[in-house]
């Protein structure tokens, strides 16, 4: 972990203890002031410098898009309000500074064939030799959750044993993101992956004492990057993969693993609107599935399949400028 190198660097790291005392996570805020900290020592600042025209001006000079800046800036703004009532610094230099305004985000949404095209490859990725093939296969079934079922990438990855009931084919998730907790039906392609991971593990294992559903060799659960990894792998051998694209104002993202929850969640939508049912009426038990916190986060996803089911990706981007 590199330290702060500006004259800030004492306040920093006291704004960042503060916040991890509040339960705070401070890994990306610490990246952003990074940034801030960074700019601090090329510009030789001191105490006098901090005045409104000088934020502005490192807004100008920061070489990157426009959410991205819009974070930083807000970062050092609350920073400053920590500042503040320490009383290091009369006002808030920042507290005026308008937001860039942010190019509009198309998710990158996988058709159902291509979602199949990709768990294939990651199929014919896991590892043949005895002392991989367990982990390998636990990586592929934990892909397999994130398509089939819309779950975050964190969420396959803490499930323990006991949160998989096989009788009844539902998943207990539990407090993962907004402190949420929601059980889940399983469809039966997960549900036969599962049954078939389980059975490799129970003959390769049969003292087996790891608690986790999704077993690691060396015990412990798998961690969101080698999944990443697996993810990517599959991606380029699939030839799904390609680059993010910023074409004027639009923002295509490329494909993650989050995309997979994206993708689960708009073609929900769509086969139930060629089944002829209402996506509207199903978006409560949707945003109940997927864990959602607030019901406008599931809706935008009405919008991302009534474009797709149209072909005009075009209505979106529309919306979210109207929104804007």
């Amino acid at each position: 972990m590199k330290n702060f190198e500006s004259f800030l660097a004492p306040q920093l790291d006291a704004y960042l203890d503060y916040r991890q005392h509040q339960g705070y996570r401070t890994d990306i805020t610490r990246h952003r002031l990074r940034i801030f900290d960074q700019y601090l020592k090329k510009a030789n600042a001191d105490w006098d410098s901090l005045k409104p025209f000088f934020f502005l001006e490192m807004r100008a000079n920061l070489k990157q898009e426009s959410r991205s800046i819009n974070r930083i800036i807000s970062s050092v703004r609350v920073f400053f309000q920590f500042l503040l009532r320490r009383e290091y610094v009369t006002e808030n230099p920042l507290q005026d500074i308008p937001a860039l305004k942010e190019n509009s985000i198309i998710p990158y949404v996988f058709s159902p064939e291509q979602i199949e095209q990709l768990l294939l490859s990651a199929s014919n990725c896991i590892k043949k030799n005895r002392r991989y093939f367990l982990s390998s296969l636990g990586k592929y079934t934990a892909l397999v959750l994130l398509a089939r079922c819309g779950m975050r990438i964190t969420e396959p990855l803490g499930l323990m044993k006991q949160h998989y009931r096989k009788d009844d084919g539902t998943i207990y998730i539990e407090k993962t993101k907004f402190k949420k907790q929601r059980l889940i039906p399983v469809p039966k392609s997960a549900m036969t992956d599962m049954e078939n991971y389980l059975s490799v593990r129970k003959a390769l294992l049969p003292d087996d004492h790891n608690p986790y559903l999704l077993a690691a060799e060396n015990g412990k659960p798998f961690t969101d990057q080698q999944i990443r990894f697996t993810f990517r792998r599959a991606l380029k051998i699939s030839g799904l993969d390609q680059t993010r694209k910023v074409i004027g104002n639009l923002n295509v993202r490329q494909p993650t693993p989050h995309a997979l929850r994206h993708s689960f969640a708009v073609n929900t939508l769509i086969k139930i609107k060629e089944r002829g049912g209402s996506a509207q009426h199903a978006l409560p038990i949707l945003a109940a599935y997927m864990g959602h916190s607030e019901y406008k986060h599931t809706s935008v996803y009405l919008k991302v399949a009534d474009a797709i089911s149209r072909n005009r990706l075009v209505d979106f981007v529309l919306w979210q400028r109207r929104k804007e």
